[in-house]
């Protein structure tokens, strides 16, 4: 047996293998981007919109807590069994979306989805941060994304050409059955284990003293709350998917209203995350160089721009750009907030650190749904939008004035110098 190395170049058929896994993991929730609020309003009638995004309520609920439980199974039952389970729990979703009787079988569609998403696209994170060591993490995290939302991109676009040529249901969820089946060949036949890439780092980096050994209690609070850096990230996660969940129910009804046809909806919905995955591939790396801070603070205000620029605009060429500067925003904060998880969290309680900020992060999309929705129903899809807009705004504020850089002078900071300053902190506290 070869001996365990770290590096992206020293483990890069494993780790080019789990990018490619993460695109089908990105296509599954791309394919009801364009095409899931037209069948709500069109096929069952829905006309509030806080219950035409009740869809996006049960799917970051279920997300959010899976992600959570998704880094504790991870440390104790493999990183493998994980992610195939995933796919598992992700096979009848396809199926549920074709032939759903009523609203109520979409829902519970989404609950299963949101369940896969929070195994497979966590595990493939960790596995993916397990790989890279601490030298290439940006990087890592950026290609990670990258996979992800490009692909949610693609099928987000050819879900709505499908639809536009051959109707809503049952043509546009073909696709999905397809992305299932090589998603789960890959992670069960090729993939490998990588906790053990863990112990490597562990000792590169030092051991916790007995004393410092955190409980998930412990990391749960100091990455929620207790932690200037861990929970800075957390909160820009968290306000970043909630204009997500917003852009996701909103912009097709949005565009819609504004009498944009649905093929060109579909461009639109995909523009977006194919501008966030490819410029991805440019800011995980320039985060290990330039740092995380102002990436994060900068990357929530370009955010906030780009939903101005759609309430403003009034056709597609304004709306285009609006969702190209949105992508541009969150490709400079989704992989660098991942990051600056790995560089402030020990390797012997990351995976359970990850796992909390995922939580906390994808319940954005549940919240930004019910916000969204409540607030479009009362005061209409602009003055929902102008919420949004602020929020993010004003989560760029928080990152600005209370984190400290996790990289220093192009390094990552060593994750047991980094522990030792946070296991002080909670100390003090």
């Amino acid at each position: 047996m070869s001996p365990v190395r770290l590096g992206i170049r020293e483990n890069l058929a494993q780790f080019s293998l789990l990018v490619v896994v993460n695109a089908f993991v990105g296509a599954m929730v791309g394919m009801e981007r364009t095409i899931l609020p037209p069948i709500a309003e069109h096929e069952f009638h829905l006309a509030a919109k806080t219950a035409v995004l009740s869809f996006i309520v049960v799917f970051g609920i279920t997300k959010a807590l899976t992600n959570y439980l998704a880094g504790r199974l991870s440390d104790r039952f493999g990183r493998k069994h994980v992610l195939v389970a995933g796919w598992l729990v992700a096979a009848p979703v396809p199926f549920l979306l074709m032939w759903a009787p009523t609203w109520n079988w979409v829902l519970c569609a989404n609950a299963l989805l949101g369940v896969s998403q929070g195994l497979t696209w966590s595990t493939t994170v960790i596995m993916k941060i397990d790989l890279a060591g601490s030298k290439n993490r940006g990087l890592a995290m950026g290609l990670n994304e990258f996979a992800g939302y490009f692909a949610v991109a693609g099928s987000a676009l050819a879900t709505g050409f499908v639809a536009a040529h051959y109707g809503l249901r049952p043509e546009p969820f073909y696709l999905g059955v397809g992305f299932v089946a090589v998603g789960l060949v890959l992670s069960a036949l090729a993939v490998r284990e990588t906790k053990h890439h863990v112990g490597v780092e562990s000792k590169q980096h030092g051991e916790l003293p007995p004393d410092g050994m955190l409980t998930q209690r412990e990391v749960f609070w100091r990455t929620t709350l207790s932690d200037k850096n861990l929970s800075s990230v957390t909160q820009a996660g968290l306000v970043n998917n909630l204009n997500d969940g917003m852009a996701w129910g909103l912009f097709p009804l949005f565009f819609a209203a504004a009498r944009i046809h649905l093929e060109e909806i579909g461009v639109l919905a995909a523009i977006y995350p194919a501008t966030w995955g490819i410029a991805q591939l440019f800011t995980g790396a320039w985060s290990d160089r330039v740092g995380r801070k102002w990436l994060i603070a900068t990357g929530m205000w370009v955010q906030a721009v780009g939903i101005v620029v759609v309430i403003l605009s009034g056709g597609f060429w304004g709306f285009a750009v609006g969702a190209a500067l949105l992508g541009i925003g969150t490709a400079m904060v989704y992989p660098t907030l991942l990051a600056a998880i790995g560089d402030v969290a020990h390797p012997s309680w990351r995976a359970s650190s990850v796992g909390v900020y995922r939580l906390w992060r994808d319940l954005g999309y549940a919240i930004g749904a019910l916000l969204a929705g409540i607030a479009a129903d009362a005061i209409g899809l602009s003055g929902a939008m102008w919420i949004v807009a602020a929020l993010t705004l004003a989560s760029g504020l928080v990152v600005a004035v209370r984190m400290r850089e996790t990289v220093r002078r192009g390094t990552a900071v060593s994750t047991s110098t980094e522990s030792k300053l946070v296991l002080s902190d909670a100390r003090g506290a």
